[in-house]
């Protein structure tokens, strides 16, 4: 089949282009996170991602959180409530306490994971595929819902992409098992008219701040 290597021939000619485009908000995003939080690092600490194939890559997003917060969100006492609506809610809260000023804008507009064409360029990642999930998330989640087991095999037998059905679809308005159904489904479909369709639709999805789960 010709699709894969026109997927991967697209991936890195689009993130060359992407990133030339986007280095200027990437420059202005990365000073704004050190003014308010100067001894917090630029990108995410703890960030660690499931992969193609189940391999585990370091995934690169600018930090919307306070220093550390992700270690804090699971062994700090003060969090315990936090912690547990955190996990109830598919690892994801509205409006999320932990997160910055800063981290809320840039969370809204996606623009947390411009970083992300580097992964694409490493081949970590694609453009378009289901959204990388953390271990941790990942092994709760299948807990929660056994079911899904499937579903999670389909969508991890592809590259993860930066934008996918799931982004287009409602993002943290859905819940796990939905959004691994909209993974496992892309995984089975993907053709380059299905690629073209989600990065059509992902532009508004990013100025709109729909299923941001930011206010």
């Amino acid at each position: 089949m010709l699709y894969p290597l026109i997927k991967r021939i697209m991936d890195i000619i689009c993130s060359v282009i992407l990133l030339f485009v986007f280095w200027p908000v990437a420059l202005i995003v990365a000073a704004a996170i050190k003014l308010e939080t100067p001894k917090g690092p630029i990108f995410v600490e703890l960030s660690d991602r499931v992969g193609k194939n189940g391999r585990v890559f370091r995934l690169l997003k600018f930090r919307s959180m306070i220093p550390n917060a992700r270690y804090l969100q699971f062994h700090d006492p003060r969090y315990k409530e936090y912690l547990k609506n955190f996990k109830k809610n598919s690892y994801k809260v509205e409006n999320d306490p932990l997160r910055t000023s800063v981290g809320r804008v840039i969370v809204k507009y996606s623009l947390d994971e411009t970083p992300q064409f580097i992964n694409v360029l490493k081949g970590d990642m694609s453009l378009v595929g289901p959204r990388p999930y953390y271990p941790d998330e990942l092994a709760e989640q299948k807990k929660r819902f056994p079911n899904t087991d499937g579903s999670i095999q389909k969508a991890l037998s592809v590259r993860p992409g930066i934008t996918g059905q799931w982004q287009v679809s409602g993002r943290s308005d859905l819940n796990f098992d939905k959004r691994i159904e909209l993974d496992a489904n892309y995984a089975a479909n993907m053709s380059l008219w299905y690629d073209l369709k989600i990065l059509l639709k992902t532009p508004y999805v990013m100025l709109s701040g729909k299923g941001s789960g930011v206010k």
